[in-house]
């Protein structure tokens, strides 16, 4: 297990359980006490975690964990949702996509399609994102045309955010709008823990001819701080085989169509 996989999974259990001792740790992760130690250091530097005597207890930011912390949580879901999702854009559409591991995935799927890349001037397909990362993997793996919003950066997330973003989304169309989630809810909808990226979320679901939401089956019938649609204006989910049947059909109940990865 490298650093960065250490890291996340340390963050993940100090999220869960909001403390534990080096000794744990090291048993958990099957590694070195000294290791352990580096690393709650490390974490401690970087305001993740509070380091204490023999242990470490979670900040309130380990309740939104970075993004490249995350990206070891779900890995072979997120990566077959994402060649899911990608499977719905067709050339020609104008496509917006959001900050996250699952819709960096669906960039990545979207990517390796030849029919969605043209010439410099006649691109087979338009991006609009709000997430510097997203374009990135686009920009440098492909030649589709790339339409950043502006906004203010969220280090967090490597999402823009506030309202210089909004301008430019409320002057475009959209085909279809894929949206990775902290939660999503039959009754509560859609919703994100940062209220800056739910209000970019919600401009990009107004402008959408079509919305996908984009989550791993540990975000179904999960609540975060705020809302970015209601259940009502969301055509499709994309999910996992973990998802339960029962969940399942709750949101088929509700007028989603349902695809599974």
């Amino acid at each position: 297990m490298d650093r960065y996989a250490r890291w996340n999974a340390l963050l993940e259990i100090l999220t869960d359980s909001g403390r534990i001792s080096v000794e744990d740790a090291a048993e958990r992760l099957d590694v070195s006490q000294a290791t352990i130690r580096r690393d709650f250091d490390q974490l401690a530097q970087q305001q993740m975690i509070t380091r204490t005597r023999g242990g470490a207890v979670a900040n309130g930011v380990s309740y939104d964990l970075p993004l490249r912390y995350k990206t070891a949580k779900h890995a072979p879901e997120k990566q077959r949702i994402g060649a899911a999702a990608a499977a719905l854009v067709s050339p020609g559409m104008v496509v917006a996509l959001n900050g996250g591991t699952t819709t960096t995935e669906v960039a990545r799927a979207l990517a390796v399609r030849p029919e969605l890349t043209g010439g410099v001037d006649d691109a087979q397909l338009t991006v609009v994102t709000n997430a510097l990362n997203i374009a990135n993997e686009l920009l440098v793996r492909s030649r589709m045309k790339i339409v950043v919003t502006g906004g203010v950066v969220r280090p967090q997330s490597f999402e823009l955010v506030g309202p210089l973003g909004g301008n430019i989304l409320r002057d475009v169309t959209l085909d279809i709008a894929l949206l990775g989630v902290d939660a999503l809810d039959v009754t509560l909808g859609a919703a994100a823990h940062h209220e800056g990226e739910a209000a970019m979320n919600s401009l990009m679901v107004a402008r959408a001819r079509r919305v996908v939401i984009i989550a791993d089956s540990s975000k179904l019938g999960g609540h975060a701080f705020a809302r970015i649609c209601p259940i009502d204006r969301i055509d499709t989910l994309v999910t996992d085989f973990n998802a339960t049947p029962e969940t399942l059909a709750a949101f088929a109940a509700a007028g989603v169509k349902i695809v599974t990865a």
